[in-house]
């Protein structure tokens, strides 16, 4: 059986802060054990976004991506997706709201609801280790996500869009 609730964290932790997306979904597998009260949800990880991971959301009620950017404001931003075609040439850098789209584009239906959960990073060089200012925001996206994985509801998530920015 498939979890109603995907999260799915992407970065590079060779890379400085693009550790981010896999040090919190590390962090957020250590609260499973402390919130059984928690709707069943399936955790993924990889280095990049593929075309591959529209299976993923296959069977699901809600996806949440996590990712480090350099453009959203500290600590995080969290954000609805949208299906989108990507404007790269390639998969190299695909976005969620691509995979949304391939999703679309396989399944002839549409895509779950889905979320972007950005923090904040700072230095993203290769040997690099997390930055302070990423630490710390990494922490802040924590106890956002421990509140956004215990209800997972779509409407609740898009009431915390509009508080936190996108």
């Amino acid at each position: 059986m498939t979890a109603p609730l995907l999260v799915f964290a992407y970065g590079n932790p060779s890379r400085g802060d693009d550790a981010l997306g896999p040090q919190l979904l590390d962090l957020l597998a250590d609260q499973l054990f402390h919130h059984p009260e928690w709707p069943e949800l399936e955790l993924l990880t990889d280095f990049q976004l593929q075309v591959e991971h529209a299976v993923d959301l296959e069977n699901r009620e809600i996806a949440l991506f996590i990712d480090a950017s350099v453009s959203c404001p500290a600590p995080c931003a969290l954000s609805r997706l949208q299906p989108a075609r990507d404007i790269h040439y390639t998969t190299h850098e695909m976005s969620p709201e691509a995979v949304l789209h391939v999703f679309e584009k396989i399944f002839h239906r549409p895509a779950p609801p889905a979320f972007l959960l950005a923090v904040r990073g700072e230095s993203f060089n290769l040997g690099e280790p997390l930055t302070p200012e990423a630490s710390g925001n990494r922490d802040a996206a924590l106890a956002l996500l421990v509140q956004l994985c215990g209800q997972p509801d779509i409407e609740h998530w898009r009431a915390l869009c509009a508080v936190i920015p996108a």
